[in-house]
């Protein structure tokens, strides 16, 4: 049997600081830094990624997807309405007819294609990460984001404060789901308001969602269920075509304003 190469404790420690380092360096400056990695924020990072833009998306869980894992009521599998099959089919991804319109795919697969499609893309991560403020200059233009280490938020409240550190870029996307965390920011500041989101209407929410994608503040631009709870749409539950589509016309909107 072959034998593993003689590398030290300190050579792997050196090697995982080091590529972190640069990596961070390289995207505190960069085109586009989505908020939130479930299936909108992932979908939107790849298309921009694969249209050469550096991007950084920034998740405040150790993992990716959102709830694009888990599907709902905790049982994986997840549905997409016609016409968000052409993302499955694009991805790879697997999936059956349960009726017509309606498709259903295994969640952790689906999730698991759509990470990598964006990692496959160029798109980077920032995890254990969270959202604290945005980067507003001029006449109030967002011009990146404020962010901290999520551990940060479990700290006793008498330890002394932990400082965040700021990374830019020219458009912002929120895509941190019904929180829309990125947007409420704005609110706090009494440059927006949101509404809240809506009872779940499963026919009416993924269209109208597809209608409100875009830009909400100079500089944001607004995907996913962070639509909703910015403009006061409907919820849609564990049905992703939606989300899938949302990320999607949430990097042609940033493509067009990144060139």
């Amino acid at each position: 049997m072959e034998k593993f190469s003689p590398v030290g404790e300190k050579d792997v420690t050196r090697a995982i600081v080091a590529e972190f380092a640069k990596q961070f360096d390289d995207y505190v400056e960069s085109d586009c830094i989505i908020v939130g990695g479930g299936p909108s924020g992932l979908m939107a990072g790849r298309n921009l990624a694969r249209a050469g833009k550096k991007v950084f998306i920034v998740e405040r869980n150790n993992y990716l997807g959102g709830g694009f894992w888990i599907g709902g009521y905790l049982m994986n599998k997840v549905t997409v309405r016609h016409p968000g099959e052409r993302v499955l089919d694009e991805l790879g991804i697997p999936y059956k007819v349960a009726s017509k319109g309606l498709l259903v795919a295994d969640g952790p697969h689906a999730c698991s294609k759509l990470i990598a499609s964006a990692c496959d893309s160029g798109v980077k991560f920032a995890n254990m990460t969270i959202f604290e403020d945005l980067v507003l200059k001029g006449d109030g233009r967002v011009f990146g984001v404020v962010i901290n280490w999520t551990p940060v938020t479990a700290l006793p409240r008498e330890i002394t404060c932990v400082d965040p550190v700021a990374i830019e870029a020219t458009i912002v996307i929120d895509a941190t789901g019904h929180d829309a965390q990125v947007v409420k920011k704005l609110e706090e500041r009494g440059l927006i308001k949101t509404k809240g989101f809506g009872a779940m209407w499963v026919e009416r929410s993924e269209d109208l969602i597809m209608e409100h994608t875009g830009e909400v503040h100079p500089g944001l631009i607004v995907t996913g269920m962070a639509v909703s709870t910015t403009y006061g749409l409907p919820r849609m539950g564990p049905t992703f075509g939606g989300m899938l589509l949302s990320g999607e016309k949430a990097a042609e909107i940033a493509l067009e304003k990144l060139t």
